[in-house]
C-alpha cells in the first residue's frame, strides 16, 4: 500500500508525528511524504493546495490512500473531496477511524492537527491508524453491510458523475493556486517520477 501524507503550514510541526504514527502502525507501507514539514518552509501550502494535492495524487492513482488534514480538518475536507474519486472522512479518534473503514470505505482521512491535538497527540494519531487500516470493509453494524455496500458504489458513480475528467480539471484550475504547488519540491518529485502518465505531462506543461 502507498499511503500519501499531505499536512498544510499550519500542522507541519505535525508531520513528523504523521510519518512515526504511519511506520509504526503499517509496517511495510510505502509512504510518500508531500505535506510540509518544517516551520518557515516555502512556499506555504494551504488546505486548498494540499486538497488539490490529495485530487493529484488519488485520482493519478500514484498512491491508494491520502492521510492529509488541517488546523480542524474541515478545510482538506471540504478541498479534497472538490476531486473525482475522492471520499474524505474527518477522523478526530480512533473509533471515527475503524467505522469510516468500516462503512465508508473511502480513499483519504482529514486529520485535526491543531484543534485538541494536546498533550498525547501522536499516540492518538497511531491508534488512529490502527483501526483505520486493521479490517477490511465488512459494514458496521454487520445486518447493514449489504446496504452499506451499495451506498458507497452509489457514491463513487456521484462522484463520477458530478466532475469533470480530472485532466480537464487540473488545466482549467487558475495559476494562482497552482503557483505554490508548482514550487513545492516534495510534490514535483513525485510528479516527475511519473513523468510518463497523462497527469503528469498536463502539471509539468503548466
Amino acid at each position: 500500500m502507498t499511503i500519501a501524507v499531505i499536512n498544510e503550514f499550519s500542522a507541519c510541526a505535525k508531520n513528523g508525528d504523521i510519518i512515526a504514527a504511519l511506520e509504526a502502525s503499517i509496517p511495510g507501507a510505502q509512504i510518500l511524504n508531500a505535506g510540509m514539514a518544517q516551520p518557515g518552509q516555502e512556499p506555504t501550502l494551504t488546505y486548498v493546495h494540499t486538497g488539490l494535492i490529495a485530487g493529484v495524487l488519488l485520482g493519478a492513482r500514484w498512491c491508494d490512500f491520502a492521510v492529509g488534514g488541517c488546523g480542524t480538518g474541515q478545510g482538506f475536507l471540504i478541498s479534497s473531496m472538490q476531486f473525482p474519486g475522492v471520499i474524505t472522512g474527518l477522523i478526530l479518534e480512533p473509533l471515527d477511524a475503524w467505522l469510516f473503514s468500516q462503512i465508508n470505505g473511502g480513499n483519504c482521512v482529514s486529520l485535526a492537527l491543531n484543534k485538541g491535538y494536546g498533550w498525547a497527540g501522536d499516540i492518538n494519531l497511531r491508534y488512529i491508524f490502527e483501526k483505520l487500516f486493521r479490517d477490511p470493509t465488512r459494514g458496521y453494524p454487520l445486518e447493514r453491510a449489504e446496504s452499506q455496500a451499495c451506498s458507497r458504489a452509489y457514491i463513487q458513480t456521484l462522484s463520477a458523475r458530478s466532475h469533470r475528467p480530472l485532466g480537464e480539471i487540473l488545466a482549467d484550475i487558475p495559476a494562482e493556486i497552482w503557483a505554490p504547488v508548482l514550487r513545492h519540491r516534495p510534490f514535483m518529485d513525485i510528479v516527475e517520477q511519473n513523468a510518463h502518465s497523462d497527469i503528469a505531462k498536463i502539471i509539468l506543461a503548466l
